[in-house]
């Protein structure tokens, strides 16, 4: 059934009206109660989509307290969000919706000699480790999600991660809780003695009738829970019960693992652990899934600190992901499973002599395999990265069936590992299906995805099968449902027949003591709806068809590149990588690649939204900051083009609404250069004057921006009426694809590529009639106009790249444009595939031959320059940072890469008047501050103008792109040019 579009703000409810208003009024925070913010905050990582009532983003603790306050005057739910990460749906549902991840994520304090620290639920697990770090301390639980979880969900759902056999789970770190209850009450729950509690439940407050209440049900239920609890600690599933019976209670426990059912936490205090020293890993490849089960007993013996598990199916795809396929390349054959075992350790030989005694073991009991040691921290983080991305990784398959969450959190003791596997495997078998499993094989719990079709009558059947099935299974084996990911809308059903009827009554009795009238999450935990409602897809979802401008066959079609958002939010992760730049600078929902994918899906589905709000204004909205970087086609798991997405979206919405001059402008920047250059003195000098200010207002360009200067004599000019090289060609021809501000800005470039590809040993060669590639049409929409000018491009490349000729280019977002976009442009075209497969560029093109030992440069014997370089997103995202740092040692310089993400110009994004301080705040998130603390001795490199043209704009310094770096290293004898370049470096 279709949703009924409600446009303003709380609709005609008019009670929802009167609490927008009274929060409006009382709020320093937002306030979000119109129809995209209900839709954005309808779905979370999971397979649920349920519109909530209304959305707040609390600045500050007041904030907090008038929310519930006021929900609680209304009768309203509320439900706690942090980062939106959950995988069972406790983060979606028909309340009022509490985002702490914007604005109250902060570390409040650090005690480094007692191991504690003070935090806002809002912060994130790995920023929070990250600003630990000095302290030689860190938070033990390590969620997969760490780089976008916040603490307050990892408590929420009782997080744990791949060294639980050393730290336990959340619920083992909360030490207190200051937190709200759903009348308004604050209670801050720490840890009391027996005599200190009894003296509290005395007490003639609301808070003392909590303890009262609890003493009570412990006092009922204390044998139950001793006798029917289950015994497995790695558990998420239901209500720490166990927290009642210790001597020295400690109710603050209890919120780990109640998905936010029981009370809101302003803040909370957490136990802290060392970081460790130094780790190893041991790498063992299994031909057998239930083999490799049976060695994870083996493997503990040795008390390593964690063994995880990847299956064939995660690393075939693995490798068929360019972001993550490099991470496993030494991973020989096609392996059933790969068990990940970790060390700890205070020295090299420490970690040698324990990696030494595994191997021995194994061998000792019959446990023959070739292990892989990795001690490299790097390969190290290579494996991880590939682990936690293992869930994102799965859901990359394209196709409607996708491996779905339904057993995939079950947690048994690990001694009946391996024969749990084998009862999964059948089921997974007679239930016509396949499963990938992969997480914690240490503790006990395993992610097993099985493939189901959720779009059809029988996937949802198939998904209860299993679900049950399983729920079977984790009985008999003495484990739960859930060992780190919560019950939500997935599992929370079955806590009756998990726990019986006596303990499931106990829950509800504490749910009713902290939450009278049930407001807080309601649906969770305790009386919740069936597991087959609410599903995001289901059978009942269809999608309207739409002509498409771009060729989306590789996807399925163009809902089905959309739906490749599974909502795992690692658009929002902090810290390294360039996803997402927008949410980086505003922490907004609004501005994740999640936000998009949602936006689009709904109006195509008319889930929330309508077919019609397809091409509506405030989609635009949604869309206006993804800058296509294309980070998220490598970096998100799942492999989210949304970069290709916007580019169809555009097309369409200035099909409805108009193509505006800025726009066609932009599109057409090869056309507006090549006149510019024409008259480069008058240009230059009215660019700069009055006239040019007021042309740059008429564009909507920011008045602080200044476009690049014309060059009087362009590339092309320059490379026609120069001299012929001196010497012989002897590798053979290349051609040099000249982008437009190669050609008629930076001119200097192109020379300095001529002169290092003929200094190769290379005849260089232009094609004088090549278009523009077509990218700055692209970001624009202008789908047909960039259409028009690939085809002229393959046509005139063409016959070059059959004959074998190598196509280099030193503009990232031109040359990798004939690579990626041309095949969506031209589908079919037979010549688009041999272009795309010759066309490099340079620094790649030099790094292959000097891999294959072929590269012979004259370089200069002295020393070469400290290089700091950044890359641009489309080079990292494609092609990766790897071969520009390599050719720059090459030339004997010594390089650094900036670890900075997006510069935040992105073609013409950061020179349009309203983007101009999101672009700054993109680059001062980590690349400024890295250019501007480099001596004046450290030369700027990159490899695009964009962000060559943000650099100097934001910092002053000039950088210099790679190629005039390596032409300055040329030797001077074979290289007479090389003064000039040399000159430009210096």
């Amino acid at each position: 059934m279709r949703a009924r579009h409600r446009e303003h703000g709380a609709g005609t409810d008019p009670a929802l009206r009167e609490l927008e208003q009274e929060l409006r009024w009382r709020l320093e925070g937002e306030v979000r109660f119109d129809l995209y913010s209900r839709m954005l905050y309808s779905t979370d990582a999971s397979n649920y989509q349920i519109e909530p009532l209304g959305v707040v983003i609390p600045k500050t603790y007041d904030d907090v307290r008038w929310t519930i306050e006021l929900a609680a005057k209304h009768q309203t739910p509320i439900l706690p969000r942090g980062g939106g990460s959950s995988l069972a749906g406790q983060a979606v549902g028909r309340a009022l919706v509490i985002d702490t991840s914007k604005y109250l994520n902060q570390l409040l304090e650090v005690d480094p000699v007692a191991r504690v620290a003070r935090v806002q639920p809002g912060i994130v697990v790995n920023q929070l480790n990250a600003k630990l770090r000095k302290y030689g301390l860190m938070f033990g639980p390590d969620p997969a999600s760490a780089d976008r979880a916040t603490i307050g969900g990892a408590i929420g759902n009782n997080a744990s991660g791949s060294h639980s056999i050393l730290y336990g789970m959340t619920s083992d770190h909360v030490i207190a809780a200051h937190t709200i209850l759903s009348d308004g009450t604050e209670i801050i729950f720490q840890e009391f003695k027996p005599d200190e509690l009894a003296a509290r439940a005395q007490l003639s407050t609301r808070e003392g009738q909590l303890y009262r209440d609890l003493l009570a049900l412990r006092d009922r239920y204390a044998d139950a829970i001793e006798r029917e609890y289950p015994r497995h600690w790695r558990r998420a599933s239901g209500y720490g019960l166990k927290e009642l019976l210790r001597e020295d209670v400690n109710f603050a426990r209890l919120l780990a693992s109640s998905e936010g059912t029981l009370a809101f936490g302003l803040e909370y205090t957490l136990n802290l652990v060392p970081r460790p020293t130094r780790t190893a890993l041991v790498l063992l490849q299994f031909d057998d899934l239930v083999l490799s089960m049976e060695a994870v007993p083996l493997i503990l013996e040795c008390e390593p600190s964690a063994v995880e598990l990847m299956d064939g199916l995660l690393i075939s795809l693995t490798r068929k992901q360019p972001g993550f396929a490099s991470q496993i390349a030494f991973i020989q054959g096609e392996p059933q499973a790969i068990l990940t075992v970790e060390f700890y350790g205070e020295s090299e030989a420490e970690l040698a002599a324990k990696v030494e005694r595994l191997q021995q073991h194994l061998t000792r009991h019959g446990v023959v395999q070739d292990p892989i040691p990795v001690f490299d921290p790097a390969r190290q983080a290579d494996v991880w990265s590939v682990r936690k991305a293992g869930q994102g990784l799965l859901m990359s398959m394209r196709g409607d069936a996708k491996p779905i969450a339904c057993i995939e959190d079950v947690s048994v003791p690990v001694e009946h590992l391996a024969e749990y596997v084998r009862e999964i495997l059948r089921l997974v078998a007679e239930n016509g299906t396949t499963a990938a499993f992969y997480a914690h094989a240490s503790a006990g719990c395993l992610h097993v995805r099985p493939l189901v079709n959720l779009k059809s009558v029988d996937g949802v059947r198939t998904m209860r099968a299993l679900t049950e099935g399983a729920l079977e299974l984790a009985i008999r084996f003495g484990g739960v449902m859930s060992g780190e990911h919560g019950d939500g809308l997935a599992r929370g059903e079955l806590n009756e027949r998990l726990f019986g009827p006596t303990l499931y009554r106990c829950m509800k009795e504490l749910k009713a003591i902290f939450d009278p009238a049930g407001l807080m999450n309601p649906g969770k935990i305790v009386d919740c709806p069936p597991m087959d409602q609410n599903l995001r897809y289901g059978p009942d979802y269809r999608t309207v068809d739409i002509k498409t401008y771009l060729s989306f066959e590789r996807d399925g079609g163009f809902a089905r590149a959309i739906e490749m958002c599974n909502g795992a939010g690692v658009c929002r992760k902090l810290g390294a990588g360039t996803m997402c730049p927008s949410y980086i600078a505003t922490r907004d929902e609004k501005d994740t690649t999640r936000a998009r994918a949602n936006a689009l899906r709904a109006a195509l589905a008319g889930r929330v939204l309508s077919p019609q709000h397809f091409t509506d204004p405030r989609t635009y909205e949604v869309l206006d900051l993804c800058l296509a970087c294309k980070a998220c086609k490598t970096e998100c798991p799942s492999s989210v083009d949304m970069a290709k997405i916007k580019t169809e979206f555009l097309a369409h919405y200035y099909r409805a609404h108009g193509t505006p001059l800025r726009a066609r402008a932009f599109g057409n920047i090869h056309l507006i250069n090549r006149l510019g250059s024409r008259v480069a003195p008058f240009a230059n000098l009215a660019a700069r004057s009055p006239l040019g200010r007021l042309g740059k207002r008429a564009l909507g360009v920011h008045p602080e921006r200044e476009l690049p200067r014309f060059a009087r004599v362009p590339f092309d000019r320059w490379f026609r009426e120069r001299p012929a090289p001196a010497g012989d060609a002897v590798r053979g021809p290349v051609v040099y694809f000249h982008d437009t501000f190669t050609t008629y800005n930076y001119p200097e470039i192109g020379r300095a590529a001529v002169r290092v590809l003929e200094a190769a040993g290379y005849s260089v060669t232009i094609v004088e009639r090549r278009a523009c590639c077509g990218r700055p049409m692209l970001s624009k929409g202008l789908v047909e106009g960039a259409r028009r000018l690939a085809r002229a491009n393959v046509e005139s490349l063409a016959p070059y790249a059959r004959a074998g000729i190598p196509i280099v280019g030193t503009e990232p977002s031109c040359i990798l444009t004939l690579r990626d976009e041309y095949q969506d442009l031209l589908p079919g075209h037979p010549d688009v595939e041999v272009v795309a497969r010759n066309s490099f560029m340079i620094d790649e093109f030099l790094a292959q031959q000097l891999e294959r030992g072929e590269l012979s440069l004259p370089w200069r014997e002295e020393p070469g320059p400290k290089v700091l370089f950044h890359g641009h997103c489309h080079q990292k995202a494609l092609i990766g940072v790897k071969p520009s740092l390599a050719v720059l040692r090459a030339a004997g310089c010594t390089v650094e890469e900036s670890g900075a993400g997006c510069c935040g110009m992105a073609g013409s994004f950061g020179y349009e008047a309203e983007h101009y301080e999101i672009s700054r705040k993109i680059g001062a998130e980590r690349l400024f501050p890295k250019v501007e603390e480099q001596p004046p001795d450290v030369l700027i490199a990159v490899a695009g103008v964009s962000c060559r043209e943000q650099i100097g704009h934001f910092t002053g310094r000039r950088p210099l792109h790679l190629v005039e770096v390596l032409a300055a290293r040329l030797a001077l004898a074979a290289h007479p040019a090389g003064v000039a370049v040399r000159a430009a470096a210096d």
